[in-house]
């Protein structure tokens, strides 16, 4: 057995998702290719088949099997049997790859990094919450089916947890849809919502996921303007607020320089009065004016900025 492995680097941040470690694996056919992170879960950047060089898989090979080295076809299903996972393994000779090169002793070249993401699996039947708290979900990846024949087998015959190339399709479209933007999302593990993709094969539904920072807006309101926020969907959530004047450039328009030139100008109230107006609302109105936070620098022309989500 031919095995391979090169940890190519570590800790770089690839926005918005942590690169834990980029690994490469190689492995002859018919051996089995085994994908692991230790920290982290699998994203495959490229899987090919074939032979790109006359020494790797070489040893006991005639030349005639080794001289064609132009000879590579990419293969999907490793990335759909192993993104989102820990740990993958898969026998070469059984993932029915077309034949790139016929004649040729060919191998798995697969790249995959270790990235920081959560997962979870429901077996057949059963219910997965997948949960960010204050932020929100971006599915990574998800499958209804069988890729492993150890995952929810717990008193099943092995006649139901053998086929182990179980994928329904258009499953992460459906999750997606169902959870992305979301803090917190409920899913069933059930045919009558992906389909049945192998019927007698007892399925789960394994899904990874990223918690992202809710997206913010920023509304800036000049002094005697009303502030209005809205959020079509959720509800408003509140981040920040300050009604005074931080900068020379904003809300300027026909104002003489001595009522900009304050740049520290802050009314300590302002974000506990946004808050009580605003927090849990689809909508609010809020007064750029010192009747509402009092006048934290006489003489200066203020404005309010307000920094806020929306909830889903």
């Amino acid at each position: 057995m031919f095995f391979l492995k090169l940890s190519l680097l570590t800790l770089l941040v690839a926005a918005p998702v942590l690169l834990v470690t980029a690994e490469n694996v190689i492995t002859c056919y018919g051996s089995v290719q085994r994908l692991r992170c230790e920290t982290g879960l699998i994203r495959v950047k490229s899987a090919i088949y074939g032979r790109t060089d006359g020494s790797t898989c070489s040893i006991g090979r005639p030349p005639s099997q080794i001289q064609n080295i132009n000879c590579s076809l990419k293969i999907p299903l490793i990335s759909k049997r192993c993104d989102g996972h820990s740990m993958c393994e898969f026998k070469t000779d059984v993932i029915n790859s077309p034949d790139p090169c016929v004649g040729t002793f060919k191998y798995y070249n697969t790249t995959y990094d270790c990235i920081q993401a959560r997962a979870t699996v429901a077996c057949e039947d059963g219910y997965s919450t997948l949960d960010c708290g204050n932020d929100v979900i971006q599915i990574f990846n998800a499958n209804y089916g069988r890729t492993d024949n150890k995952i929810c087998s717990e008193g099943l015959p092995s006649s139901q947890t053998t086929n182990t190339n179980c994928y329904a399709p258009d499953t992460l479209t459906s999750v997606a849809i169902r959870c992305n933007g979301k803090s917190r999302c409920t899913l069933q593990a059930s045919y009558t919502i992906f389909t049945d993709p192998c019927f007698g094969t007892s399925k789960y539904l394994a899904v990874s996921y990223f918690c992202l920072p809710r997206p913010v807006q920023t509304s800036v309101t000049c002094e005697g303007d009303n502030a209005v926020l809205t959020c079509g969907e959720g509800v408003l959530k509140i981040q920040a607020a300050n009604y005074g004047r931080t900068d020379s450039t904003t809300c300027i328009a026909g104002r003489p320089v001595n009522q900009i030139t304050k740049n520290d100008c802050y009314a300590t109230s302002s974000l506990t009065e946004v808050t009580n107006r605003c927090e849990g609302k689809t909508s609010c109105t809020v007064p750029a004016s010192n009747d509402v936070f009092s006048d934290p620098c006489v003489y200066t022309y203020k404005y309010l900025t307000i920094v806020y989500s929306c909830v889903v």
